[in-house]
């Protein structure tokens, strides 16, 4: 069994819910990454991605200098362990139509599973997975 922990990514960005989609957006580019978990406190509350900012921010004609995170943050958030199975978490991803899961062990934060991730594991020949282990072009 492969499990999420052997491939999960754990250079993680973590914002919290009162800060705007500018600075999230900021800290995406300068990180050259397309999420950013949001917190309050220690509690994962959900993930933005770039698209969310684009879709529920800009689409919907808000100020991204004054919206907040947790405006915008979807608050269902479905989570994995690092020991979990990576076809269960490919299972949930599938089910809940999420693209990302972050790990959480003993109630901490300790990784972010993608789709990414788990196409350059379960299939390395794929696109997605080539494109995935591929530098950013950003």
């Amino acid at each position: 069994m492969t499990t999420v922990g052997e491939f999960m990514t754990t250079r993680l960005v973590t914002m919290d819910g009162h800060e705007t989609l500018t600075a999230a957006a900021r800290e995406m580019r300068d990180s050259s990454i397309g999420d950013v978990v949001v917190t309050a406190g220690d509690d994962v509350v959900g993930i933005v991605t770039d698209r969310d900012i684009a879709v529920r921010g800009v689409a919907e004609e808000r100020d991204p200098d004054t919206t907040r995170l947790d405006q915008i943050t979807t608050r269902d958030v479905i989570t994995v362990s690092q020991y979990d199975d990576a076809v269960a978490a490919a299972d949930l991803m599938r089910t809940y139509a999420v693209r990302r899961l972050p790990v959480i062990d003993d109630g901490r934060l300790v990784g972010l599973i993608s789709m990414g991730d788990l196409a350059v594991e379960r299939e390395p020949q794929s696109v997605l997975a080539d494109i995935s282990a591929d530098d950013p072009n950003n």
